[in-house]
C-alpha cells in the first residue's frame, strides 16, 4: 500500500511518518510533499493509494489543487483548524484529523479506510475509490452564508456560472452565492436532463432559459430568467447538442 504525506511543518510531518511506521509498517511512503505546486507535479505523474494531507501548506490552501487536478484518491486530513471540516468532507475525505492527535485516532481513520476498501477485487485502491462513490446526481448544494450553513436544492437553481476564477450558483429567486467546486465538477454532478454547459463560464437549467436567439457565426445567444451577469454565447461546436438537449434528445 503506497501513500503521500502533505504537510510543510518538518516537526508534524516527522510525527506522522512515526505514527505510519509504528501501525502500518508494510505501508510504503512514496513521497512527502510541502507546497500545493509539488503536490499537483506529484499526482500528475504518480499514484497512491492513500493521501495523509494538511490543509494549510507553504503556498496557500490544499484546496487550491482540486481546481487544477482530479484528485479520486482517498484523503486523510490533518489539521489544526477546525473550520475546514465541511469543505473536506465534500471531497474524497475518509477522515478528518485535528492536531495534535494520537495513535488511536489515526489508527481508527485507517481501519475506516481500509474497510472500505477490503471485500473489493484487486484493482487500485483510487479505481476502487471513484466506483464508490454515490452514483445518483446532487439534488442540494451546501453553501455558507456569514457564519452559517445552509443547503440550496438543486431544482432551485437557475444557472452556475464562474466570474473572475469564481464560480457562483444563482438562485431562481435572483440569490447569489460562491460553491467551492470547478464548473468541470459541477457539469459531472448536475441532472443532465434539467442542466447543460452552455459555454466555457456557464451551466444553465433548462426552466430558466427565457429566450434562444441566432447568432453571428453559426452561435446561439441565450437569455436567461433571472438574468445571467454576462452575455451567454452557445459556441457553435455545442450548438447541435445544446439543441438536441432542449428537444429532451439526449446520448
Amino acid at each position: 500500500m503506497k501513500y503521500l504525506i502533505v504537510e510543510d511543518e518538518r516537526f508534524a510531518a516527522e510525527e506522522l511518518k512515526r505514527m505510519m511506521t509504528a501501525l502500518r509498517p508494510g505501508y510504503i511512503l512514496e513521497k512527502q510533499t510541502k507546497t500545493v505546486v509539488d503536490t499537483i507535479a506529484f499526482l500528475k505523474t504518480s499514484n497512491v493509494d492513500l493521501i495523509l494531507m494538511d490543509i494549510r501548506l507553504a503556498d496557500g490552501s490544499c484546496f487550491e489543487m482540486f481546481n487544477h487536478i482530479e484528485v479520486i484518491t482517498p484523503v486523510i486530513f490533518t489539521t489544526a483548524y477546525d473550520e475546514h471540516a465541511i469543505r473536506a468532507f465534500k471531497l474524497n475525505s475518509i477522515d478528518y484529523l485535528l492536531k495534535p492527535f494520537e495513535e488511536t485516532e489515526l489508527e481508527s481513520a485507517l481501519i475506516k479506510f481500509e474497510n472500505i476498501f477490503h471485500n473489493h477485487s484487486y484493482q487500485s485502491n483510487s479505481e476502487r475509490f471513484k466506483q464508490l462513490l454515490p452514483a445518483g446526481k446532487k439534488n442540494r448544494f451546501l453553501i455558507s452564508k456569514g457564519e452559517n450553513y445552509h443547503y440550496i436544492e438543486t431544482t432551485d437553481i437557475a444557472h452556475f456560472y464562474s466570474e473572475d476564477g469564481v464560480v457562483f450558483l444563482h438562485t431562481f429567486n435572483d440569490k447569489r452565492y460562491i460553491v467551492n467546486y470547478t464548473l468541470d465538477q459541477i457539469e459531472q454532478q448536475l441532472d443532465r436532463q434539467l442542466f447543460f454547459r452552455v459555454s466555457r463560464n456557464c451551466i444553465g437549467n433548462v426552466k430558466a432559459i427565457e429566450n434562444v436567439a441566432k447568432y453571428f457565426n453559426s452561435r446561439l445567444q441565450l437569455s436567461f430568467s433571472p438574468a445571467c451577469p454576462h452575455e451567454v454565447l452557445v459556441s457553435r461546436v455545442r450548438v447541435p447538442d445544446f439543441l438536441k438537449w432542449m428537444d429532451g434528445v439526449l446520448e
